[in-house]
């Protein structure tokens, strides 16, 4: 039985990972290259199936203790001026928190049997026929029985295993920033979405006395610039909203003092596999599939199908592997359609599709098409069904 696990990435599918891993017995290690966990994050929801592995790892009550409580979104014309109502069910789900929130709150469940390396990360995998050998920017090498990748989106474990990730990546033409602001529009669990063409901005807080969360949204077509290098990035965004009336003005100020910018280019990850060796991916370093795919809910439930499955394999990864995609899969998929999406409703490009948004969010929104809304947000969450492996 494999008894020792290395997991890259301290975000939320590798804390994940090690809590179930570790009911099971396992030695678990995360390495983090951040030199701590990462604070912030725009908020991330649960709903329909996702809710059950809350459950099972009984952590709901307390995920719940820190949920943002949001209620309606409200979209507004280029004046300004309420045109729609979404309902908190289709923004928040059936519980809402922040991603620093639940980052803290799954570190809290495993450090006491989790080893966490902070400052490093994996810069060689060599497996052989009884383990994978491993080195490090800076810890000394290691062996270990199995590997996860579980560091999102730019995955150095991905890179490694499987590729560059320019071979599994697909752009989807948009562009995505997140930060914290002061909420100078006192706003209080509610949020306004805000457009003009090819642009969006989304604005929320929780507390009238707190920080807003502030999200951009734009058309990005070739782009050119440094993801590493902030102030470039920064440059770029106000470039692109220059001349953006409403409060955006004041946000892009906001934006200049952030210390918790978070940007990057809404893209889809795909691969024929999710496992290769002894490595496996979990969450966004398998199948990145957006904002609005449900990839936090789905990182969590497929680390419990992982460690259901190698339960069930008595740790044998041969044969735990191929079962574990088998069941994610589907569900990865159904994501990834759903949020190919996003940038088109947060930034439609033309007049007539943002009428269109607009006209249809009416509709959906009516009694008459309540049930068909909750069909249509709930679809990718249900597609995983849990299975009970004893854990």
């Amino acid at each position: 039985m494999s008894k020792t696990v290395l997991i890259s990435g301290a975000s939320i599918a590798g804390p994940s990972t090690a809590f179930w891993l570790n009911r099971l017995g396992y030695s678990t290690t995360v390495v983090e290259r951040a030199p701590a966990l990462r604070e912030g994050g725009q908020a991330v929801d649960f709903r329909g199936e996702q809710m059950a592995v809350l459950r099972r790892m009984g952590l709901l009550e307390e995920i719940r203790a820190h949920q943002t409580s949001m209620g309606e979104q409200h979209i507004l014309d280029a004046s300004g001026k309420r045109v729609a109502s979404l309902p908190a069910s289709m923004i928040s789900g059936e519980v809402e928190i922040q991603r620093g929130d639940l980052s803290r709150v799954l570190y809290e469940a495993t450090k006491d049997r989790t080893e966490y390396v902070f400052g490093d990360w994996i810069t060689s995998l060599t497996e052989t026929g009884s383990g994978v050998e491993v080195t490090f920017a800076h810890g000394a090498p290691r062996t270990v029985d199995l590997v996860i990748g579980a560091d999102g989106l730019h995955s150095g474990v991905r890179a490694l295993a499987f590729g560059p990730e320019s071979r599994f990546r697909t752009e989807m033409g948009y562009a995505c920033a997140g930060f914290s602001a002061p909420n100078h529009l006192r706003l209080d669990h509610t949020g306004l979405i805000y457009n003009v063409l090819g642009r969006g901005v989304t604005y929320a807080a929780q507390d009238p006395e707190g920080p807003a969360s502030v999200g951009f949204v734009f058309a990005a077509d070739g782009l050119s610039y440094d993801r590493k290098d902030e102030d470039q990035v920064k440059k770029v965004i106000a470039e692109v909203y220059a001349g953006v009336g409403w409060e955006v003005p004041r946000l892009l100020e906001a934006m200049h003092a952030a210390s918790d910018l978070y940007f990057d280019e809404l893209a889809h990850v795909y691969l024929p596999r999710y496992t290769s060796g002894r490595v496996a991916l979990v969450g966004d370093a398998g199948w990145g599939v957006g904002p609005g795919g449900g990839g936090t809910g789905l990182a969590m439930m497929a680390a419990y199908v992982l460690a259901g499955e190698l339960s069930a394999a008595a740790g044998d990864h041969r044969a735990a592997f191929p079962r574990y995609e088998a069941a994610v899969r589907p569900a990865a998929e159904a994501g990834a359609k759903q949020a190919k999406g996003t940038g088109p409703f947060l930034a439609p490009r033309t007049a007539r599709g943002l009428w269109l948004r607009n006209q249809s969010h009416r509709m959906l929104t009516t009694r008459m098409f309540s049930g068909v809304f909750d069909k249509m947000t709930l679809k990718a969450a249900n597609t995983l069904k849990l299975k009970d492996y004893g854990i």
